[in-house]
């Protein structure tokens, strides 16, 4: 049986990446399909009668129309998606999609650790081998 946790993680990465895709080709199919995710995730759960819930529908639609440059803060709007995406390689992919520029350098260059200039120290040293 599915996990409700793991079908709304599946859902919203569904989600995400429905926007990239969106972002690249600018499909009006695209946008539609974003638009249809937005909604299953609006009603995840479905123990709600009302229909208060559309952060999801709000959310894209703002990020729809930012991607299509409408609004005056479409940069702004991309920019602080963009920095709520966890995944890194999602977040770069859809950075680069929308031109965003980002300040964090690569985690693979953060994370090179420093050499220890002691590291060998106190070992004998190599003698050359003869065979």
């Amino acid at each position: 049986m599915l996990n409700p946790v793991d079908g709304s993680d599946r859902l919203l990465q569904a989600w995400k990446l429905a926007l990239l895709r969106f972002a690249v080709t600018r499909d009006e199919a695209d946008r539609l399909n974003v638009a249809a995710l937005a909604a299953e995730l609006d009603r995840f759960g479905g123990r709600r009668t009302d229909e208060t819930f559309h952060f999801f529908r709000r959310a894209s639609s703002q990020l729809c129309a930012a991607i299509s440059g409408q609004p005056q803060n479409a940069a702004d709007i991309l920019e602080r998606f963009c920095k709520q995406i966890e995944e890194p390689r999602l977040r770069l992919a859809f950075a680069a999609a929308m031109g965003i520029t980002l300040s964090n350098p690569a985690p693979s260059q953060a994370a090179r650790p420093q050499r220890n200039p002691d590291l060998f120290r106190g070992l004998p040293a190599r003698g050359s081998a003869s065979l």
